[in-house]
C-alpha cells in the first residue's frame, strides 16, 4: 500500500480527506461528496497493518497510546503538506481518517465569516466560541483569527491543539503553539489552560472544549482577565450554551450561569454546505452576547427558542440568525431556495420566505437611491 501516492491524489483532486477501511477501497472526501479510488484493491488486513506502521514510524509512545486508549490523534507531513491523523478500531482493525491541511492559510477577510468575529478579538478578555460540527471549518477559522491577531495586534498568544495543524510564525504577536496529549507538550486540554495563567498570555486558543474540567479552566482563564477562543462540537448558538451548561450538575448551574453571561462575548456556528455549481458556501450564525441575551442565559429555565429569537431581532449589534444568513445566500444566488429550506426546521420556512422578501425590498431600494 502506497500511502504518500494516495495523498498525493487527494492533493490533485483537492480532496479534504482520505479514509482508510477495512475491506473498502480507499476513500476520499471531495466537496463533502465520498468518491473511491477505483484503481486500488479493497484494503486487507496486512494493508492495514502497514498504513498504521507507515504512519506511527515506530514510535513507542504513539503505539503505547494507541494500544491503550483504542484510539491516537497524530500528524504526517507529506512534501511539506501536514495531514491530521486518527486511527481508531472497529472490528479489532485500525480505521484511518487523514485530513489534509492546506499550507496557505486563507486570509479571514475571504472566508466570508462575519466582520464582527473579528473585531471582538479585540476584547481584552472574556471568552469567544467558534462552534460547528465536523467539517464546518472551524479550525480554518481558527487559525485565521490567530493569524489576524498575529499581524495587527501586539499580543502573546498561547494555543493549545491536538495535533498541531497551521504553523505559525510569530509577527506583531508572540505565538506559542503547544500540542496536547500523552508524550507530547501538555497531557490534556485543562492542564494546558490552567498552566497558560504562569505563562503571561494575553490570548489563549484553545482547539477543542470537551469536558468540565476544561470549559472550569477556561471559563478561570477568561475571569482572570485573558481573552479565551475555543471551539465546541455543536450545531447552532443557542445548543452551545445549552452544551456548556450541561457539563455541569444542576446544582452548579445557577452559578455557571452567571459566570457565562458574564464572561461568553460571542458565539459563531458554522455549516459548510455544497451550494450552487458544486461550490462550498459557508453559512454563518453569530450571536452578540448583549445585556438581554445574558439575561436569558442566567434564567433558572433558560429557553433554546427564546435565544433563537433574540439573536433573530438583534442584528443592530452584530448578531445574525441562521436563517438571515441562509436568506442572504439564496437572495446572493450562492444557494438554490431547496437547499436554503433545507437547513431549518418547517416551522421556520415562512420566517424565511419573509426575511427574503425583506431582504430583496432593501436591496431594491439601495439600488433605486444608487
Amino acid at each position: 500500500m502506497n500511502v504518500n501516492r494516495i495523498i498525493q491524489m487527494a492533493i490533485d483532486k483537492d480532496a479534504s480527506d482520505i479514509h482508510f477501511i477495512y475491506e473498502n477501497k480507499p476513500i476520499l472526501r471531495i466537496r463533502k461528496r465520498l468518491e473511491l479510488i477505483e484503481d486500488v484493491n479493497p484494503l486487507s488486513a496486512e494493508d492495514l497493518n502497514e498504513i498504521y506502521d507507515f504512519l506511527v514510524m515506530g514510535n513507542l509512545d504513539k503505539d503505547k497510546v494507541y494500544r491503550t486508549t483504542r484510539k491516537l490523534d497524530t500528524s504526517y507531513v507529506y512534501k511539506g503538506m501536514r495531514l491530521r491523523v486518527n486511527i481508531s478500531f472497529s472490528s479489532d482493525m485500525p480505521v484511518f481518517t487523514l485530513r489534509l491541511i492546506k499550507n496557505t492559510l486563507p486570509k479571514y477577510e475571504d472566508l466570508g465569516v462575519p466582520d464582527i468575529v473579528r473585531r471582538m478579538t479585540y476584547q481584552p478578555q472574556g471568552l469567544i466560541l467558534v462552534t460547528g460540527k465536523t467539517c464546518s471549518g472551524k479550525t480554518t477559522t481558527l487559525n485565521a483569527l490567530i493569524q489576524h491577531i498575529n499581524e495587527n495586534q501586539n499580543k502573546k498568544i498561547l494555543t493549545l491543539e491536538s495535533p498541531i495543524e497551521f504553523k505559525h510564525t510569530s509577527g506583531k504577536s508572540i505565538i506559542v503553539q503547544k500540542e496536547v496529549g500523552e508524550g507530547k507538550d501538555c497531557l490534556t486540554y485543562s492542564n494546558g489552560v490552567i498552566n497558560c495563567l504562569r505563562e503571561d498570555c494575553d490570548i489563549l486558543v484553545v482547539g477543542e472544549i470537551r469536558d468540565k474540567e476544561t470549559m472550569d479552566a477556561a471559563i478561570e482563564t477568561a475571569e482572570s482577565g485573558h481573552l479565551v477562543i475555543g471551539t465546541l462540537h455543536t450545531k447552532s448558538c443557542a445548543e452551545t450554551i445549552d452544551r456548556m451548561i450541561n457539563f455541569y450538575e444542576p446544582r452548579d448551574q445557577a452559578m455557571i450561569k452567571h459566570l457565562i453571561g458574564s464572561l461568553l462575548k460571542l458565539v459563531v456556528s458554522q455549516r459548510i454546505l455544497p451550494g450552487r455549481n458544486d461550490e462550498l458556501v459557508l453559512v454563518p450564525e453569530v450571536m452578540v452576547v448583549d445585556n438581554i441575551i445574558a439575561g436569558i442565559i442566567r434564567k433558572d429555565k433558560m429557553s433554546i427558542s427564546e435565544i433563537e429569537d433574540a439573536v433573530q431581532s438583534n442584528s443592530e449589534k452584530g448578531s445574525i440568525s441562521l436563517i438571515n444568513s441562509i436568506a442572504n445566500l439564496f437572495v446572493d444566488e450562492k444557494l438554490s431556495l431547496e437547499q436554503a429550506k433545507a437547513q431549518i426546521e418547517e416551522k421556520n420556512i415562512e420566517v424565511l420566505n419573509r426575511t427574503i422578501m425583506q431582504l430583496r425590498i432593501k436591496r431594491e431600494q439601495k439600488n433605486i437611491k444608487a
